[in-house]
């Protein structure tokens, strides 16, 4: 094949392509709500700019290439700026798909030579899947980044932990308990414990809804950090099926002082910091 016509059209029309694309994406109902139409016609812009620059650098088949770098990064910006604005995956691919058709019109009405007409387009379709694949990928990216994030400040605020008194903090745990979430309620404790020079720790298992080797694991690991920071833990929350199971599954808890509500383990932690409490008559 001969050189490509592409990188010609691109530069002699860009004006009439930027104008009917914008007229494209209006015609399949973009929604303008979620992103202004001068922002819009930027990002248009930007990209014809970037397309013609690598396309005329004479690189037409791999946007993996050194010459497509920046516009690898226009679309990732795009497809994260896309995702927090809460465009779908589909109208987000559309930004790219949707320049086909201005694009192969100016094409058709240039290469009058059918051979070169069904290579030039071949080529072109090929670029733009490319590009229509790598935006829908970051796109997928950027929403996964956001989840995790997401579910992380979730279970952080699911593993609040709460000072009870002055040296005693509590740490009252609610669902299951994974590698995850043990990493995050530990350096939450900790953190808590050296902020407030705690002596005792209590780990509340009430609203823990089973207790496997796994969880037990997760557990002790826990204690014996907590430990290693100066401060002593009391579980509590051992229900009479919690306790069978621990006793089943031969866990070792011997170290370990246990009871079955908070407001027990809150007596023992009292009487660790040598305080009372005590009822006054009336």
């Amino acid at each position: 094949m001969s050189e490509s016509k592409i990188p010609q059209i691109l530069e002699t029309f860009e004006a009439d392509l930027l104008s009917e694309w914008m007229a494209e994406l209006a015609a399949i109902n973009i929604r303008r709500g979620l992103i202004k139409e001068v922002e819009l016609k930027e990002e248009c812009r930007e990209f014809l700019s970037l397309f013609r620059g690598a396309v005329g650098q004479g690189n037409l088949s791999n946007i993996q290439a050194a010459a497509w770098q920046e516009m690898r990064e226009m679309l990732s910006s795009i497809s994260r700026s896309r995702s927090q604005k809460g465009f779908t995956p589909s109208e987000t691919a559309t930004f790219v798909f949707s320049f086909k058709q201005p694009l192969f019109k100016r094409m058709r009405q240039q290469l009058k030579d059918p051979i070169e007409f069904g290579e030039e387009i071949w080529l072109a379709t090929n670029l733009l899947d490319q590009l229509g694949l790598l935006i829908m990928e970051a796109y997928q990216k950027a929403r996964e980044e956001v989840i995790l994030r997401q579910q992380e400040e979730l279970m952080e605020l699911s593993t609040p932990v709460v000072k009870l008194w002055e040296g005693i903090l509590a740490l009252p745990i609610i669902g299951t308990l994974d590698s995850a979430r043990t990493q995050i309620m530990m350096e939450s404790l900790l953190q808590k414990i050296v902020e407030t020079g705690s002596e005792v720790a209590i780990i509340d298992i009430t609203g823990v809804p089973t207790v496997d080797t796994l969880t037990a694991q997760h557990l002790l690991k826990t204690v014996t950090a907590a430990r290693l920071m100066g401060a002593d833990c009391i579980i509590s929350g051992i229900r009479p099926q919690i306790a069978q199971t621990i006793v089943y599954l031969g866990i070792d808890l011997a170290n370990v002082i246990t009871k079955a509500t908070l407001a027990d383990a809150f007596l023992i932690a009292l009487k660790r910091l040598g305080a009372t409490i005590s009822s006054q008559a009336k």
